[in-house]
């Protein structure tokens, strides 16, 4: 598969499911890091040809593999990597994008009819308090039916989100994207403002980058119902965490369900743990054995596709393509 004799060397940031991690073990020497702190990952980075990744990587662990084709991001998201550092590198940068959607989405409407119903604090009062006190807290549960759910960030996530609402729940949906593609009949366009002033759940299941970053500010905040709530399946830097636990503690929204933050793992420090409004989750919204599969899967096929000297199927930095054909090129011939 490569021209050096040696069997490819293909790490891991972390370990995928055995199913694919089995496919790739008949191609190639699979290396899981010890760690994932940056020091462990350069070490570890050395010798490898591809790097699955699903933990942050750090331009030096590239730059020291001089034999590294391409980094696979096991997931949509490529924050993880950095792109511009792969792409002067000649480095291929793929992704696996659209596989947990199903999952994440599931997630969302799982958590907004937590949060609707007030589930969360039902089980903790019960568990801490007894039968009345927690039975009188479903006196402010609502019904999804017939409300409005914002959607910010319509890709496949934001879809099967929007379907689920539309097609399940039969709430309204309003929906904002960057992309000027016809919106499904189920969703309403809607601009940011207007989005979050008549949503009774806003969901944020946009992408991380300069437009997005700050994007709840603690104005836009502010726009938003006080009987709202908040699902974040984006990124944490999407939000202004420290006004959100503000109007969280304050009764300016009425609850929260966060699966991402601006520093991660979340601080033990911070407010949101006290706050008896907020469901928090450590990222895991797109994590089921079915996502964790395809997503494994479709990350190793990649990863085969570059050890034969090809572009992988979801080549994320193709302005770089020149580049990457030409280290693929020369490693082959090495």
């Amino acid at each position: 598969m490569t021209g050096h004799g040696k069997r490819p060397v293909v790490m891991l940031t972390n370990a995928i499911r055995p199913e694919p991690h089995a496919l790739l073990a008949a191609h190639a020497e699979v290396r899981v890091a010890p760690a994932t702190d940056a020091d462990a990952l350069i070490r570890c980075a050395a010798e490898a040809e591809v790097i699955i990744v699903r933990a942050p990587l750090p331009a030096a662990a590239m730059a020291g593999a001089p034999r590294l084709r391409g980094v696979v991001r096991h997931g949509a998201g490529v924050d993880m990597i950095p792109v511009e550092a792969a792409s002067e590198l000649g480095i291929a940068v793929a992704n696996v994008p659209g596989t947990n959607a199903v999952s994440v989405a599931e997630y969302v409407v799982g958590q907004m009819l937590a949060l609707t119903h007030r589930l969360n604090r039902i089980d903790k009062t019960l568990r801490t308090q007894g039968w009345s006190p927690a039975r009188a807290l479903a006196d402010d549960s609502i019904e999804a039916r017939g409300r409005t759910v914002g959607i910010v960030g319509l890709g496949a996530i934001g879809l099967e989100v929007a379907r689920i609402c539309a097609d399940g729940l039969r709430m309204n949906v309003l929906g904002l994207r960057r992309s000027t593609a016809p919106m499904p009949a189920f969703v309403t366009p809607s601009g940011l403002d207007e989005l979050l002033a008549r949503s009774d759940v806003v969901v944020l299941a946009c992408p991380l980058n300069d437009s997005t970053r700050g994007l709840l500010s603690a104005d836009r905040l502010a726009r938003m119902k006080r009987s709202a709530f908040l699902v974040n399946v984006s990124r944490g830097p999407v939000v202004d965490e420290a006004a959100l636990a503000a109007a969280l503690q304050d009764g300016r929204l009425a609850g929260a369900a966060l699966d991402v933050f601006e520093q991660q793992p979340l601080p033990t420090s911070s407010p949101l743990f006290s706050l008896p409004n907020v469901i928090l989750s450590t990222h895991l919204a797109g994590i089921t054995e079915d996502s964790m599969r395809r997503m494994g899967e479709i990350a190793v096929r990649q990863t085969l596709a570059l050890l034969r000297g090809q572009l992988p199927e979801h080549f994320v930095n193709t302005d770089a393509a020149a580049a990457v054909r030409a280290r693929l090129a020369s490693l082959e011939n090495a």
